[in-house]
């Protein structure tokens, strides 16, 4: 009798993909390359060291929780690397190194291997850290500056002051004393290391949806829907608006940390009604709030509400039946 053939059998769907969590965490890694480069061009050596204290301090919390908690390890997946520049890129130059450590260990430990590790957090670690850091440190996560470099040529002169953000109100519009929109859209602006140029974070997008780790739909609308509710707002003062689009967080929230597979809708309707959210919240915090910046908590917010949003977005299976009709037809 010729051996049997043993077959594993499991439910639908049955569908299999060449893409890996690795690759996927590359290619992100590669589109944040840009912002890395245009942090250290303005800020200068201290935006590199801020970048890899953040990094090899969240690999490290990932290897060591692994191993305490006695799970397999993890770090080859590169996902612990995301979430310290990640985290790098939303705290400012200036920032203590101690402090930029304990953010990774915040986002690594606390918000992804606690609750069980990649995929299973319900909001986004690196924001969750960078939140943390801001309720704890507020003077030092605040104190916006850019300590100078010399880099192929541009001398930028180091400077301390208020962010763009901070120069913008809904009564007085963008100040005098603000940044050209040239130099928010290049970067060489104060500001956190990874939000300043927007040139570097749009290319890293562009990188991300041509490769189709992304879809465009989240940052689109997101960006979009703040640039209406703003020029309402602003009665049409395009001016403040393209501060509104190119200052403070958005673009590296809309593209990097609103589009978090874990974090994000996957349906299209549900990243319509999450980044429809985000926006929404993150323009009554500018406008409103006691911040100038309301990307973070907007973000986080929503990541809370993903599971509602898919809920009532997700589609229904062939032949579906609502409880309410089954009961009536039960009754009849």
């Amino acid at each position: 009798m010729s051996e049997m053939t043993k077959y594993t059998v499991s439910a639908s769907p049955h569908v299999r993909s060449a893409e890996t969590t690795t690759g996927i965490m590359l290619d992100v890694i590669i589109a944040l390359i840009p912002a890395g480069i245009a942090s250290i061009f303005v800020f200068g050596p201290r935006a590199l060291a801020v970048i890899a204290v953040s990094v090899i301090v969240a690999v490290l919390a990932e290897f060591l929780s692994r191993k305490v908690m006695k799970r397999d390890q993890t770090i080859g997946d590169l996902s612990a690397v995301v979430t310290g520049l990640l985290l790098a890129y939303n705290l400012p130059s200036n920032i203590p190194l101690w402090m930029a450590g304990l953010g990774s260990i915040i986002a690594i430990v606390v918000v992804k291997q606690m609750f069980g590790g990649i995929g299973q957090n319900f909001v986004n670690p690196a924001l969750a850290g960078r939140i943390i850091l801001m309720s704890s440190f507020p003077g030092k996560m605040s104190a916006a500056s850019f300590s100078g470099a010399n880099v192929m040529g541009w001398d930028v002169q180091g400077a301390t002051g208020a962010t763009p953000m901070g120069l913008i109100s809904l009564s007085d519009g963008v100040a005098d004393t603000a940044p050209s929109l040239m130099e928010m859209f290049l970067g060489t602006t104060s500001g956190c290391l990874g939000e300043v140029s927007a040139l570097a974070l749009i290319l890293g997008g562009l990188y991300l949806i041509i490769r189709k780790v992304i879809s465009p739909i989240i940052p689109v609308v997101y960006i979009g829907v703040v640039a209406i509710f703003m020029a309402i707002a602003f009665k049409f003062d395009m001016y403040a608006v393209a501060y509104e689009i190119l200052g403070g967080g958005l673009m590296i929230g809309a593209i990097f940390m609103a589009t978090d597979y874990t974090t994000s809708p996957i349906t299209k309707n549900g990243k319509i009604i999450y980044a429809v959210g985000c926006a929404l919240i993150t323009c009554l915090i500018r406008l409103f709030g006691s911040l100038p910046e309301g990307v973070s908590f907007s973000i986080i917010i929503m990541n809370i509400l993903v599971p509602h949003i898919e809920n009532l977005t997700f589609p229904k299976p062939f032949g579906y039946v609502k409880e309410k009709k089954e009961k009536e037809e039960a009754k009849s």
